[in-house]
This record gives C-alpha cells, structure tokens and sequence, in this order.
C-alpha cells in the first residue's frame, strides 16, 4: 500500500471535533432559524443526472464548463455529484407535484457539494452548502424574508455587524428592452476588448456575455468600463420594493452593487450577496437571488421563485475571525466531554462499571470511561483532560464491602468519599445540580 492511499483526495477533508461540533452546531442553528419562518427540510441525493445542471445551471458557468465531478455508471448513464442545491430542488418540486399542496413551497437543505475547482482557504472539492428555496411566491416580500432569514442566521451565530449585504437589480429575458438590450450592449462591449480578455470569456462573448461579469480575471477590468443594466419598469419597481422592505424591517449594511452578477444563469431581478469581515478579498460566505424562469425552463409551469445558500466552511472561518472561541456559536451547543467519569482498580470492577455508565446515561448524565486495563492513575488523567467534574472510583474492595460502595472523587477540590453504590446516582443527581448541570 503506497503513502497516498491512506492520504484524503486533494480538496477534500476530514471534519473531527471540535470542528465537527460546530458545524454541528451551526447546522442546528440553522435549522431552528428556518422554523421561524416557515422552512420544511429537504435531503437531496448526492448523483443527479449530469443534464440536470447543465441545463438549470448554464452550460457556459463554470460549475458546468470545469468544475463538476462527472462520472459514467454500468448502464451508461452521464451522472454527476450536485455542485449546489438549487436544480435537484426545483426537480424534487416538479418530481413530487408540491405545487398541488399549496400555493407557496418554501424548502432548506443541508448538505455537501462537490466542485473541482482549486482548493483554497475555506474552500474544498466537497464542502457544505445550508440554502433555501421559496416557490410559488412572486411578491418582493419573499426576497425579503430570505434574505432577513439569513441575516437572522448569522446575527444569532456570532457575525453582528459583521457582514454586508451586495444587492443588484440583473433584469428579465422577457422584456426586449430590459437584459436582452443589456446583453447585445454587452457583447459589442467585450468584442472591442477581446485581445485583454482570458480565453473563457472570448468563447462566451457568443455564446453568455454576462459570464464575462463574474470572471475572476476579466470582471474586475470590466467593472469600470462595461455598460450597466437600464432594467424594466417592472424590474425596476420589484428591487426597490426589495431595497425599501429591506431599510423597514433594519437590515443594515446593505448597500447596491451594480457589478454584482452571480456564477449562475437562471436568476432573474434581484441577486445578492453577503460577505464577512476577516477573510481577505474572498470574503463572500452566501448568496442567492430570484430565478422566476427556471421552473418553466424545465418543463413545469410558470413559476417565481427565490433562493440563497451559504457556505459552511467560509461562515466557520468568518465566525473564527469574529471569536477564535466560537462562543456565541457554541453558547447552546451540547456540551462536549462528560460530566462523571467511571474509573476501576481491578478486573473484577469492570462489570459493574459497565452497568454504571449505562445507568448514568439512562439518567441523561453524560458520563464517559478510558481503557479499563490502564492504570488508575491514567484513567482519572483522562477524566480531567474530558472535563468531568467527578470521578466514580470502583475498587474490588470497596465492591466487596456490604452492601458494596465505590468512591466518589470531586475533581475540582481533590476531595473523595465512599458511598454506596445502590445510592450513587442519586447522590450524583443532587451534586450536579449544584453545578448548573441538571439531568
């Protein structure tokens, strides 16, 4: 066996604590935001047909073009692991006709995505995506109540004030006079510079000239000197609405951003994004818009919808930034550790001991054991090093007596007493809440 095979692929990573616990943490977050408002989950699958991104996705992106896993199964079939949650959405909404159930589906995710782009900080060739999706509902309202539902998600983990709201306005395909005109304008633009453009951009001139826009190499030039965006009335009237329902219901640091496009083809009007304090020029953790074309786009009826997801990794590393202690994250996680630790002295106090922990964990008190064989003196060094604020000694001894006793250690002080092992979990109950840690 060569060195590499027990090696992670490039781009991808192990998650052990207690980086495991707050992605946790923040998943449970999440979760408990979007029942506030009114957000069933969704567990997607990880393969999806290969034509199911290019068509929703676009297949000038770049997601399309170089950066998904694409793969051929036994029967031929092109697949794909999903690089964002978006597509299998709207298909699982068509699939399942839930447009039958009512007239508003509002749908989160959690979960992984792949995309085999260069990794980076905060970036991986897998990573976690948390998004939502709101269809049926083409009120400006709706923008709204995502966008605030994710400000209300990173207020509450830590990032108050620390993140700033991009917000544009990227018209419609059903006005000739709104993105139709934008793009010809655009394309005429980019024809008059291709000698400075990368050879992705000169192969989308044609073909989706806004790609130009989001090019991490062309974008920024062309800031400065690209045409802007005259949107329609209607255009118009929704993303003010959007700006002004956001400045009512005080969502600060929000401000327009007129060269903010996005990666992706099917959003429509409003677009936006959130970046974070503390990561450098890449500093964008979430994102999303509307896409009111792309339920019909794949054979279902007209239908507006609305959507953002954020990374999870990228938030981690703007809360690190924020609190390297992750307290406001971490202040209603599970405590890690344990709370009682069962040590023995003697093979004959093992069976015993098994019977305890399950009896304290029967109680809910979280309680924990090393290896039995080891000595005692290492086995309450593994008590301290978990935190545990009392140690359950059980000697052969101390079994032996009548009726049988274990010792009980009070590892703050270093104190130890004998009680009865009949009426150890009662009295581990009545100490532990005097430390605040009720069963």
């Amino acid at each position: 066996m060569d060195d590499t095979s027990v090696q992670p692929v490039r781009g991808f990573q192990d998650v052990l604590p207690p980086d495991s616990s707050r992605m946790a943490a923040l998943e449970a977050l999440a979760r408990e935001v979007f029942s506030l408002y009114g957000f069933g989950e969704i567990r997607l699958p990880t393969l999806e047909n290969h034509a199911l991104f290019v068509k929703t996705t676009g297949e000038t992106t770049d997601i399309v073009e170089k950066e998904m896993f694409r793969l051929e199964d036994s029967g031929g079939r092109h697949l794909a692991l999903r690089p964002e949650g978006t597509p299998g959405v709207v298909r699982a909404y068509l699939n399942a006709h839930l447009k039958q159930h009512g007239p508003v589906t509002k749908l989160f995710y959690v979960g992984g995505m792949f995309r085999a782009e260069r990794p980076q900080a905060g970036r991986f060739r897998e990573f976690e995506q948390i998004g939502v999706e709101a269809l049926g509902n083409p009120h400006p309202a709706a923008d709204v109540e995502c966008i605030l539902a994710l400000k209300r998600l990173f207020d509450r983990s830590g990032l108050a004030g620390r993140t700033r709201l991009r917000l544009n306005n990227l018209g419609c395909d059903e006005d000739p006079g709104c993105r139709p005109a934008f793009r010809e304008r655009l394309k005429e633009c980019l024809k008059a510079r291709a000698e400075e453009l990368c050879p992705s951009c000169r192969g989308r001139i044609e073909r989706n000239p806004l790609r130009a826009l989001d090019c991490k190499a062309d974008g920024p030039k062309l800031a400065a000197v690209a045409p802007k965006l005259s949107p329609c009335a209607a255009c118009r009237d929704h993303v003010a609405e959007v700006s002004a329902l956001l400045d009512s219901a005080g969502c600060e640091h929000a401000y327009p951003d007129p060269n903010l496009v996005r990666g992706l083809d099917y959003y429509t009007r409003t677009v936006f994004e959130f970046t974070a304090e503390g990561l450098g020029s890449q500093d964008a953790i979430a994102g999303g818009g509307r896409y009111d074309a792309l339920v019909g786009s794949m054979g279902g009826p007209k239908t507006p919808a609305v959507g953002w997801a954020l990374g999870a990794e990228r938030t981690l590393l703007a809360l690190k930034a924020a609190d390297p202690a992750l307290s406001c994250l971490m202040r209603d996680a599970p405590a890690r550790g344990c709370d009682v630790f069962v040590a023995v002295a003697g093979a004959k106090a093992v069976e015993p001991a098994v019977r305890l922990l399950e009896s304290l964990r029967g109680f809910r008190i979280r309680s924990g054991a090393a290896v039995f064989s080891s000595s005692l003196k290492a086995q309450l060094k593994e008590a301290a090093r978990q935190g545990a604020l009392y140690a359950v000694i059980l000697g052969e001894d101390e079994l032996a007596k009548q009726p049988p006793a274990c010792a009980l250690r009070d590892l703050s002080k270093g104190e130890q007493s004998l009680v009865p092992l009949s009426g150890v979990l009662e009295h581990l109950g009545e100490v532990l809440i005097r430390h605040g840690r009720e069963p």
